[in-house]
């Protein structure tokens, strides 16, 4: 088997059937991916929409696993993991479309890179316009000083999507959305880590990654198309946003310390005080900027209220410590 598609989806029944029908296009559309061995893994992580039914019944031949409920991102895509028989693996968001011609040069490239651990293609926002495919790992510095400065002022180490140009180049992460992975990697360094419900588990696998001397490399020649956030964001903008505020500060305690993820959270606490203060007279007035002055009143609520467990996609995470040193921790 040279190739295992694991595909995570919660309740986004008509995002992945799409998904599916564009692996089957992708899978037959050039002799090179017709002699690809390939298996698509779907991961249910207890959806109510009916996304299981539907998926028997256009995808028979799929490999369906269902889980009983949300257990977050990386658990849904380790049971697809466990499952798997190829040599490489694609972990594939249900709102990701590969396009023709992706799979078989992500696979091509890992075999002919031995050193090669992970490999992410290029992203496009359905319309064609770039979408970040890689990223830095979090540090101070990056959330202090705005990512556009970073981006523009040192290029070759804060790459985006404005200056990847045309080769492979080796990066520090690369975008969870559309994830080639060696098997053999897979097995030195783990599984995707639990500890993180949804955002910045990739992250933390690139860096694991990195660590072990397998290289995290970008590939523009292989695209994929990504309704980002589409899943989530969309539909729980404010519990989205609290996610990604909880997997942050575990990020940052995890590798950086208490102490830097303390400076961290102080950032964040603050820049969502001035923007729900200063946007307050305009959020009168309603539309998208009443929407979003919403979405930071409900994100500063929760670092005030101690960052409640209860409150997030998952129901489970980070709380602060009010007696220790009052910000997040597990």
């Amino acid at each position: 088997m040279d190739l295992s598609i694991v595909v995570v989806t919660w309740n986004t029944r008509a995002l992945v059937l799409r998904c599916l029908d564009s692996l089957g296009h992708a899978l037959a559309a050039t002799p090179e991916a017709r002699r690809l061995a390939a298996e698509i893994i779907v991961v249910d992580n207890g959806s109510e929409d009916g996304t299981t039914e539907a998926i028997r019944a256009a995808f028979p031949g799929v490999q369906l696993v269902s889980l009983p409920q949300n257990r977050g991102f990386a658990i849904g895509c380790n049971h697809g993991l466990r499952a798997m028989r190829g040599r490489h693996a694609l972990l594939l968001n249900s709102d990701a479309q590969v396009v023709p011609g992706a799979l078989e040069r992500c696979v091509a490239f890992l075999d002919q890179n031995a050193d090669a651990g992970i490999v992410g293609p290029r992203l496009l926002h359905p319309d064609g316009r770039p979408q970040n495919a890689v990223h830095n790992f979090p540090r101070v510095v990056t959330e202090i000083v705005p990512k556009p400065v970073l981006q523009y002022a040192f290029r070759r180490r804060h790459p985006s999507k404005r200056f990847l140009g045309e080769l492979p180049v080796d990066v520090e992460a690369v975008n969870g959305a559309a994830l080639f992975a060696r098997a053999a990697m897979i097995r030195d360094i783990g599984p995707l880590p639990e500890d993180f419900f949804f955002f910045f588990e990739e992250t933390e696998w690139c860096r694991r990654a990195g660590a072990a001397g397998w290289r995290v490399v970008h590939l523009p020649e292989a695209v994929a198309t990504h309704i980002s956030g589409a899943s989530s964001k969309r539909r729980e903008p404010a519990l989205t946003r609290i996610e990604y505020h909880r997997s942050l500060y575990h990020y940052f305690r995890v590798n950086h310390g208490v102490a830097r993820m303390a400076v961290v959270f102080s950032v964040r606490f603050l820049k969502s005080l001035i923007y729900v203060v200063s946007q307050a007279p305009l959020a009168v007035f309603g539309g998208a900027g009443r929407s979003r002055w919403r979405v930071h009143r409900e994100v500063l609520a929760w670092h005030l209220k101690g960052c409640p467990r209860a409150v997030g996609l998952s129901g489970v995470g980070a709380a602060c410590s009010a007696g220790r040193s009052a910000v997040p921790g597990r």
